[in-house]
């Protein structure tokens, strides 16, 4: 009886997980076509956010690599967030030099509300257009068109969000190798859903929406005492199928600065996790079958091959080892054709041995983040 049970779980697990590669990240990396760049001559404003605590050295780094973005309308607006490094004297500055460089300093933050919530509405306030693409200090786009090509949805199509990927720069560590990992799979998963017309999240290192919308919305209502979500959570809550666009071209991503130990990636780990408690039923319900039917698969397999080779079943073990490598291929053939959508790279030699052990990180990082009840951003 054992065995049978065995069986029913590993194949029901396999044909949940097959609908999850070939028909929802299949269509990302298979059936998705780039978008046509922006061609309107007279481009609306365009106001690029971010919010920075303590990040003098990457200001300076950042902002001149920003002011090189080939859009004829747009400004920075940095919120200086109670920083005690330098960053005051830096961004005045940088602002002698780009007048189009804006700041607003914020000198405390309220009990009641988050930090970085406080400092992206203060700044959000201010901002002189209505069109909003958002990054964090430590990132930079990787192409002069990323304005352009971010917010031409929210410009050009009437949507009120436009979900961008965002990627770590590439190592050679183990660590690195698995953030590269880690962060192609949860964006082939956000981005998948949100050209299916169900989108779940996004992230602040890459995204846009309107300023009226946030207003109108009362900025972050009902999660302000959240110690994250300003991005996915903050998305969660507002996005839908009709108002939601997602932008996939190489030419539009950002790259941002990878945790260098593992107990810093743990950390940032468990805030991301952490936001997830709070989401919408059915978009846990999106991620989570697929973890779940993930872990069933590998458990039901491992079990199967290994009771059928004691048993010396080799006919029912070759099947169990060819299933393994075929998911194992078409899960290969997904990252690849997902990353060289995303990044114009087709590298992902490493996705099936990481595959393996996604479901202990996911399980183990995700309970420490669920049940945590307090985190920080900085």
């Amino acid at each position: 009886m054992f065995i049978e049970i065995l069986w029913i779980l590993f194949f029901i697990s396999l044909a949940v997980q097959l609908f999850y590669i070939l028909f929802i990240f299949g269509r990302l990396a298979f059936f998705h076509t780039n978008r046509t760049k922006s061609t309107t001559s007279e481009k609306e404003g365009v106001t690029v956010i971010i919010a920075a605590h303590n990040e003098r050295t990457n200001l300076k780094k950042l902002i001149p690599i920003l002011f090189e973005q080939e859009y004829p309308n747009f400004e920075v607006m940095v919120i200086n967030d109670r920083s005690y490094d330098g960053t005051k004297r830096v961004l005045e500055k940088l602002m002698e030099i780009y007048p189009r460089l804006r700041t607003v300093t914020v000198n405390y933050t309220p009990t009641h509300v988050t930090s970085k919530k406080y400092a992206l509405t203060l700044g959000i306030k201010v901002a002189k257009n209505d069109v909003l693409l958002l990054t964090d200090a430590d990132c930079w786009p990787k192409s002069t068109k990323w304005i352009d090509i971010m917010t031409a949805p929210v410009r050009t199509e009437g949507k009120d969000f436009a979900l961008g990927f965002s990627q770590y720069e590439e190592g050679k560590t183990l660590l690195n190798k698995w953030i590269q990992f880690e962060t192609l799979l949860n964006g082939i998963q956000y981005l998948s859903f949100g050209l299916l017309k169900a989108p779940y999240m996004g992230v602040g290192r890459n995204l846009c929406y309107r300023r009226s919308y946030f207003m109108e919305n009362k900025a972050f209502k009902g999660i302000w005492d959240i110690f994250c979500g300003d991005d996915d959570l903050y998305v969660n809550i507002h996005s839908n199928g009709r108002n939601t666009a997602v932008v996939v071209d190489p030419e539009s991503i950002t790259y941002t600065v990878p945790k260098e130990n593992w107990t810093d990636y743990v950390q940032q780990k468990k805030r991301h996790f952490h936001a997830g408690k709070y989401y919408r039923t059915g978009s846990k319900l999106q991620i989570g079958w697929y973890a779940f039917t993930h872990t069933v698969f590998w458990i039901s397999a491992l079990t199967l091959a290994v009771l059928t080779g004691i048993g010396q079943q080799w006919e029912q073990f070759l099947v169990i080892i060819g299933i393994i490598l075929v998911r194992s291929a078409l899960i290969t053939s997904v990252f690849k054709s997902a990353r060289k959508k995303l990044e114009g790279i087709s590298k992902a030699g490493w996705s099936a041995a990481f595959d393996f052990v996604y479901s202990a990180y996911f399980w183990f990082l995700g309970s420490m983040g669920y049940l945590s009840k307090r985190v920080r951003w900085k």
